[in-house]
């Protein structure tokens, strides 16, 4: 009986932390960068960190782990995010979201998106 309480404690413990990580926000497309760059009213945010890519032209690039210190120099309006992977892409995009950011599409470099399909339940 003590074994399962004490697992069921932990679980309500890691839970919430589990579900930011892991669990995907719903209802944003996913969507190639090259589609977006001709948008002007789009702005291009790249979380990846900087050791892994050179980053796109005209881009903002603020990588998760600096996000909260410079979340101010993201300029208003509709965003694309561009992520390395699914975790990443899930921090930064609950995130951004709870700052008041509108998140308007996505792309993660390790998976490439499909023509008009929601990828991986975003």
């Amino acid at each position: 009986m003590f074994q399962i309480i004490t697992l069921t404690t932990i679980f309500v413990l890691l839970a919430p932390a589990l579900y930011r990580r892991y669990y995907p926000v719903r209802n944003i497309p996913c969507q190639n960068t090259a589609d977006i760059r001709g948008n002007s009213g789009i702005t291009i945010l790249d979380i990846r960190d900087y050791n892994e890519t050179p980053g796109y032209p005209g881009a903002t690039n603020i990588p998760y782990a600096y996000m909260k210190r410079y979340s101010r120099d993201i300029a208003p309006g509709k965003l694309h995010v561009v992520a390395s992977n699914r975790l990443e892409l899930n921090l930064g995009v609950r995130y951004l979201l709870s700052k008041g950011f509108t998140i308007s599409s996505y792309e993660i470099t390790e998976c490439p998106c499909k023509k008009g399909v929601l990828n991986h339940g975003m």
